[in-house]
């Protein structure tokens, strides 16, 4: 396997593009907007730029990764000599049916097609494929290039020799594969996401503030980050989609998305990517400051 496709070129996109081009695929990156993908491949080389500065690679690796990656905005031409299609587009079920329609019509017959949703069943997006025994779910963690986890997931009609393919293709990306089944949250998302709506749930019912309640879970727990920054650095957005997908997906009460959390989503504060979240993030600032609103 050496073709890749990649689909979707936001932070998700360009990681997955990155760590495989590095290790020498060739990736055809997609993206509706031109904008989008030369913001992609200028990310991917500063990123491949700080892995220069700090020895991990050589200046050859870094050129031979940039000229791996050719940019598409038509899928169809994309994917039409991939072996492998990774999706990596916004968590949204409806768009994700509707790419994974597109990809199956386009795709060679003996292509593998793996999403990188974080809690959306990968059976029903196998459902609307003529080849739901070739889907399969390959979710990466952000920072792609630094995390080592790829969360696999089978699909209720996934064949095990897909399954082992990526198990052995993410090895090769020098990650570590873990293999789960699918059920909504899968496993990353159904413990973390609990976890960080508790968390706002206690600075909503004043418990503790920002800080506090960070600080115990970095320093009593060993976290390197706690629940409200990682929340603001996933994205709010994204964590109340993937509690909307527990919710409905179990029908249990306990993951209901705290008020706080919906109120700070319809208000557009959605943490590190439009600046604000529990904190705010000044360009080119590297101090962490609680947000006014939740200040003391």
């Amino acid at each position: 396997m050496k073709n890749i496709c990649v689909i979707g070129a936001g932070t998700m996109g360009n990681g997955i593009a990155h760590v495989f081009a590095q290790n020498g695929f060739s990736v055809s990156l997609v993206d509706v907007s031109q904008d989008q993908l030369n913001k992609a491949i200028a990310t991917i080389t500063n990123n491949l730029d700080r892995q220069v500065s700090k020895g991990a690679i050589t200046s050859e690796v870094k050129e031979s990764a940039l000229n791996n990656i050719v940019t598409h905005t038509s899928l169809a031409a994309a994917v039409k000599n991939a072996e492998l299609v990774v999706e990596a587009a916004t968590e949204n079920v409806d768009l994700k049916l509707n790419i994974f329609k597109q990809i199956d019509e386009n795709a060679a017959a003996s292509c593998i097609l793996a999403t990188n949703t974080s809690s959306i069943s990968i059976t029903k997006i196998a459902s609307v494929t003529s080849r739901p025994e070739q889907v399969i779910g390959m979710h990466f963690m952000n920072p792609v290039p630094v995390m080592k986890l790829v969360e696999i997931i089978n699909g209720y009609a996934t064949k095990k020799d897909v399954t082992n393919t990526i198990i052995e293709l993410s090895k090769q990306l020098g990650k570590v594969p873990c293999v789960v089944n699918d059920y909504p949250g899968f496993i990353a998302n159904r413990i973390l996401m609990p976890m960080i709506n508790e968390a706002v749930y206690s600075l909503y019912e004043g418990v503790a503030g920002v800080e506090e309640i960070d600080t115990v879970m970095k320093l009593g727990m060993a976290h390197p980050m706690g629940p409200l920054q990682l929340a603001d650095f996933i994205g709010l957005d994204v964590c109340l989609s993937i509690l909307n997908v527990l919710h409905e997906g179990f029908g249990n009460p306990k993951y209901a998305p705290c008020p706080l959390l919906v109120n700070m989503v319809t208000a557009k504060k959605l943490g590190v990517k439009t600046g604000e979240g529990f904190y705010t993030y000044a360009k080119g600032s590297k101090e962490l400051m609680v947000s006014e609103r939740f200040k003391k």
